[in-house]
């Protein structure tokens, strides 16, 4: 199959731009804004930095390496984002060409929609990890395992209960040759599991933009690794 195939449409063969929605409409991208890449087949090309952004042209600066060539003509990608401001995950498209190293310029970017579903790509861990609580008559550090991470949160799997909303400080080594990460969470989602553990999706809470950039170079690097054993 050729790159052109693989990847979807040249630039000048790239669909009329959609109507936006009152979702779309709603939703707000910046410049700054974390998205991912990806075919519009749902391959995942790279994790970047929306930035430049004027009018439906910007720049993409890359946080991993890209799974494309840099020889690839200009194609039309899927570009998802996470509003900090409104807590919103927005579906964009646009065209991209490599511009230089590390950075690709957006054409024709359009906003699709918006929703409050999960806006980073996640790696599966299953690793094992600590949770810290602060309050309550067991508060202390408690085992756990972290089923998987993205960049703005992780799911793990406890016998503690938690509530909506609760706090907590998660220990874990991402890679053998990483030093212990911590993150402080705030409990989204909870599932009770048939085997009486309890399982939540939470968001990373009071996170430096640096240490953002390290846990997304930290999945990108687990995953190729994944993908070359």
């Amino acid at each position: 199959m050729g790159l052109l195939q693989l990847f979807g449409k040249k630039a000048k063969d790239q669909p009329q731009k959609k109507e936006e929605t009152h979702e779309a409409k709603e939703a707000k991208i910046y410049s700054g804004m974390r998205v991912e890449a990806t075919t519009l087949e749902g391959k995942l090309l790279f994790v970047a930095k929306l930035m430049g952004l004027s009018g439906d042209r910007a720049e993409l600066h890359q946080y991993s390496e890209a799974e494309i060539p840099k020889e690839q003509e200009a194609m039309r990608v899927n570009i998802r984002g996470y509003n900090d401001h409104n807590h919103k995950a927005v579906y964009m498209e646009g065209t991209i060409s490599p511009q230089s190293q590390h950075i690709w310029k957006v054409e024709a970017l359009t906003v699709i929609r918006s929703g409050n579903d999960r806006a980073f790509f996640r790696l599966s861990t299953n690793l094992d990890a600590t949770i810290t609580i602060f309050s309550g008559w067991d508060r202390g550090e408690k085992p756990c395992k972290m089923l998987n991470i993205s960049a703005g949160g992780a799911c793990i799997l406890t016998q503690h209960r938690f509530y909506m909303g609760d706090k907590f400080l998660l220990k874990v080594q991402l890679m053998e040759d990483m030093p212990l990460s911590a993150m402080f969470c705030q409990v989204l989602r909870i599932t009770e599991k048939d085997n009486g553990l309890l399982e939540y999706g939470s968001q990373f809470l009071e996170m430096t933009e640096d240490t953002q950039d390290k846990i997304v170079q930290s999945i990108f690097t687990a995953e190729r690794k994944k993908r070359e054993t």
